[in-house]
């Protein structure tokens, strides 16, 4: 089982930490997966660089078994972050575009319908890379922050995607690479660290956090993650939950006359986290705030009728 971390030479936020970690020992040349595909070994980690845009490889996880013969355990995506506040951030997020029906485009890769499996490392290394990037004097400068699910490329292994945003100075700050390429360093146990954030149905803490609703940046999600012990799936924005509001949809609360792809959005995304959290309690969490009344009756009916438990904050402490 082998993990396997993506880079792109055409993003200098994506190449720099892979750049940063080959620095580090161990390292030995790797079998190429193309002509345009180099590869580096180092234990059990493969760190791969190709030339394309990073969401345009799709299946890679698929592609490394399919030529090495070896079994890839997850995913790691190292990108650039852009945003229109141009602040900038280093941030932690899951893969996928659940919301959208067959026949649409997606934006910025993926599947219409798809959601990767969540990396089981998102809410522990999010909390890692708070700690490193606090030691090396990025905080309060870079704000720390997961996102929303969101675009490709397609994987079927457990996937997290790390980015350095939001503007072309701060993607080429090298010591931003720096504790990016040490989150996942420290994070995957090389160098002689104690890994972080591998899942084990026989964890004590097995309640997994599912977002729904809420902004790109998830704070209220982000409230309950940055506790430790707290496990992450995937993080639904309102933008990924599309209802449409006929007037017949309010009527007895039912949800049978609400448009819009939110339904399946959370079912792909509910079994897509318990792909990756065998044994594991996955529970619901609402941003209240951020749905209309219609809204929150519509899901909390859906949730209920598809056996998939709420939780408060509280719950997940």
């Amino acid at each position: 089982m082998v993990t396997l971390i993506v880079a792109t030479t055409t993003d200098p936020a994506s190449i720099n930490p892979a750049t940063a970690l080959l620095s580090m020992p161990g390292w030995l040349p790797g079998p190429s997966l193309a002509q345009d595909m180099k590869s580096f070994t180092n234990q059990q980690v493969r760190l791969l660089q190709h030339n394309k845009g990073i969401v345009e490889e799709d299946d890679l996880d698929r592609r490394w078994e399919e030529a090495t013969g070896e079994v890839v355990d997850e995913v790691i995506f190292f990108s650039k972050h852009t945003a229109v506040s141009n602040r900038p951030a280093l941030t932690v997020h899951p893969t996928g575009v659940p919301h959208l029906r067959e026949g649409d485009v997606p934006p910025q890769g993926g599947r219409p319908g798809w959601a990767s499996p969540p990396s089981p490392r998102i809410g522990p290394w999010l909390r890692l890379l708070k700690t490193i990037a606090q030691s090396h004097n990025l905080v309060p400068e870079f704000e720390i922050t997961l996102e929303g699910t969101h675009h490709g490329p397609v994987t079927s292994k457990p996937t997290l995607f790390l980015e350095i945003g939001s503007t072309d100075e701060y993607w080429k700050r090298q010591d931003a690479a720096h504790v990016m390429a040490l989150l996942v360093w420290q994070g995957l146990g090389l160098g002689g660290f104690d890994a972080v954030g591998n899942w084990n149905r026989e964890n004590d803490k097995k309640k997994v956090l599912l977002g729904i609703g809420g902004g790109h940046y998830a704070p209220r999600h982000m409230d309950i993650v940055v506790q430790d012990g707290i496990w992450v799936g995937h993080l639904l924005s309102g933008y990924s939950l599309p209802m449409e509001d006929p007037s017949q949809s309010k009527v007895d609360g039912k949800t049978d006359g609400i448009g819009g792809t939110w339904r399946e959005a959370i079912k792909v995304a509910f079994e897509a986290t318990k792909l990756s959290f065998p044994g594991g309690e996955i529970l619901a969490h609402l941003d209240h705030k951020s749905f209309k009344s219609w809204q929150k009756n519509a899901i909390t009916e859906f949730l209920s009728q598809h056996d998939i438990k709420i939780g408060k904050p509280k719950d997940f402490s």
